[in-house]
């Protein structure tokens, strides 16, 4: 089975020069486990990037999206095991947006689970000898935003939805990170191909 994978990263914020999500997904191999590698650059914007990432999805037929995000303050990779459908912002988005305990999705349901194998994406990272471990919080800014949008939009469908959160660059550098990226799409991928 060949398919295409879609990693989306995310723009430099909150004043930053560079996202360690962005410098990692420049590094990911063109192709992984069979799957023709996609990538796609999203704004720091509430609503706007998952809009964007599910029109990417759509018109490259992605197999699966998995979303990565930088988590600062993690000395981990952490692949996330579920979107909240909430929103909240200790600091505004790019596009100045501010919101504080809002909804996602008005009335969408509370949560969404991975459709990936996040704990043995997590063994996989750290079978490669790179700290990684499961997180159950996204957070509230736009990764979980971007997160929870996919899932909600590609629930029920064979499109497989996932997020990973790699420690900012001075934690974990970007050749480090990437290979994480890589074999956690690896383990991704291998189970889309068992169903």
């Amino acid at each position: 089975m060949t398919g295409r994978i879609l990693f989306t990263s995310f723009e430099p914020f909150g004043g930053d020069s560079e996202n360690a999500s962005l410098n990692a997904a420049a590094l990911l191999p063109d192709t992984i486990g069979g799957f023709e590698v996609c990538r796609m650059t999203l704004p720091v914007a509430f609503g706007r990037a998952g809009e964007l990432a599910i029109s990417e999805a759509e018109r490259v037929g992605a197999d699966i999206v998995l979303s990565v995000g930088q988590a600062a303050g993690r000395s981990a990779v952490t692949p996330e095991a579920v979107a909240v459908n909430i929103r909240y912002a200790r600091i505004p988005d790019n596009d100045g947006a501010c919101p504080c305990d809002t909804p996602v999705i008005t009335h969408g349901r509370e949560a969404f689970f991975s459709s990936l194998p996040v704990r043995r994406m997590a063994e996989a990272i750290s079978e490669a000898g790179i700290p990684a471990d499961v997180s159950y919080s996204a957070g509230t800014y736009v990764c979980n935003d971007v997160f929870y949008l996919l899932s909600a939009h590609f629930f029920g469908t064979a499109v497989r939805v996932g997020f990973i959160h790699v420690p900012a660059a001075g934690s974990l550098d970007a050749p480090r990170a990437a290979l994480a990226l890589t074999r956690a799409a690896e383990a991704a991928i291998t189970a889309v191909k068992a169903i």
